[in-house]
C-alpha cells in the first residue's frame, strides 16, 4: 500500500478512476489507487463532501460510478499556456501565483474547473506556498522553444541568430538534434554546418530562429543528455585526469566532469576540463569510490583544502 501523500490529490485521482471505470468496486478502486478498500471508500466520501455526485449500487454487479449531475467545464488552454505548463515542469517555475504569468494563468484555469471545496484548497496552496527560486535558471522565450522543438521533431535545419555571453552576435545554420534542460538552463544540442562540429547553444540567447526546408538525419545512437554533459565538460582552461579505483560502469559519477574509459578490469580513467578547480574538486568528492588526481595541480590543491576543512569540521 502507498502512503497518503495528499488526501486532495488522491481524491482527484479517485475521481479519474471512477470516470474511467464506471461500476468499479471498492476493492478494485483501492488497487488502482494503491490503498486499502477502506481508504478508497474514504476518498469517495471526500468527493461526495465536495459536491461530486458519486453513486453506489449493492450486489455482485454493483459498484461506484459518477452521477449525471457532474458537469466539469472544459479546459481551454492557449498554446502559450500549454507550453508554459510544460516548461514549468521541466525547469521548476516559481510564478504560479502570478495571474499575469503563463503558468499562473494556466493554473488558474485548472483551479476554476475544480469543485468548489477542492478548488479552495488548491487556491490556498497556490497563494500561500513559498517557493525558493533558482537564481541560475534562464528561461527562454516560449515561441523560440516551440519553433526549435518542432524543428527537432520534423528533422529540419534551422538558421539561428545568436548572441554569446561576451556580446558577439552571429547567425548559423544548424541541425537541431534536441532541446535539453539542465539545471534550469535550456540548451539546443545541434550540428553546426560552418564549424562542422557539435555545438550546445543556450536557448535564452537565441534571438531569432527560422526553419529551413532542408532536412537532416540525427545520429542513430544519440543520447542528448549524455552528449550535452560531455560537451559542457570540454574546452575549459584546466585539463584534469583522475584515476578511479573501480571498474568502469560500477559507480555513479556526475557526467559533467568528463569522459570515462577503462584502464583495466579494476580501474577507470576520468578526463575532463574545468574553469573552476574548486567546484570540480567538490564534485569529485561525491564519488563513492577511491580516486587519485593525477593531473591538474589546481584541482589537487582545491581538493586538499576541501579535505582539510572537512577534517577540521570533525574536531580532529
Amino acid at each position: 500500500m502507498q502512503p497518503d501523500a495528499s488526501p486532495t490529490s488522491r481524491a482527484l485521482r479517485c475521481l479519474d478512476v471512477l470516470q474511467d471505470h464506471p461500476g468499479i468496486t471498492a476493492d478494485r478502486l483501492g488497487d488502482e489507487l494503491g490503498v486499502s478498500s477502506r481508504a478508497a471508500r474514504r476518498y469517495v466520501a471526500l468527493l461526495r463532501e465536495a459536491g461530486i455526485p458519486v453513486e453506489s449500487e449493492r450486489g455482485p454487479y454493483g459498484g461506484y460510478r459518477v452521477g449525471r449531475g457532474l458537469r466539469l467545464p472544459p479546459l481551454r488552454f492557449s498554446s502559450a499556456q500549454a507550453l508554459g505548463l510544460v516548461m514549468a515542469v521541466l525547469d521548476g517555475h516559481h510564478q504560479a501565483s502570478d495571474p499575469d504569468d503563463l503558468v499562473g494563468s494556466a493554473l488558474g484555469t485548472i483551479i476554476r474547473s475544480l469543485p468548489a471545496a477542492v478548488a479552495a484548497q488548491a487556491e490556498a496552496v497556490r497563494r500561500t506556498a513559498a517557493a525558493a527560486p533558482d537564481r541560475g535558471a534562464a528561461r527562454p522565450d516560449p515561441e523560440t522553444v516551440t519553433v526549435l522543438v518542432q524543428a527537432c521533431a520534423d528533422r529540419r535545419q534551422v538558421c539561428i541568430g545568436y548572441r554569446s555571453e561576451a556580446g558577439a552576435a552571429w547567425e548559423a545554420t544548424v541541425d537541431p538534434w534536441a532541446v535539453v534542460v539542465r539545471h534550469g538552463r535550456w540548451y539546443l544540442l545541434c550540428h553546426n554546418h560552418r564549424a562542422k562540429a557539435l555545438r550546445a547553444y543556450r536557448v535564452d540567447r537565441v534571438g531569432s530562429v527560422t526553419t529551413l526546408e532542408k532536412g537532416f538525419t540525427p545520429p542513430d545512437d544519440l543520447d542528448p543528455v549524455g552528449l550535452l554533459e560531455e560537451h559542457l565538460s570540454a574546452g575549459w582552461e584546466y585539463d584534469v585526469e583522475v584515476v578511479i579505483d573501480a571498474p568502469v560502469g560500477s559507480f555513479w559519477f556526475p557526467r559533467a566532469l568528463g569522459h570515462l574509459e577503462a584502464v583495466d578490469d579494476a580501474s577507470t580513467r576520468l578526463t575532463g576540463t574545468t574553469s573552476n578547480p574548486w567546484m570540480y574538486a567538490e564534485s569529485l568528492a561525491t564519488l563513492p569510490v577511491p580516486y587519485r588526481i593525477v593531473r591538474c595541480d589546481e584541482v589537487r590543491a582545491a581538493a586538499r583544502e576541501i579535505a582539510e576543512r572537512m577534517l577540521a569540521a570533525t574536531g580532529s
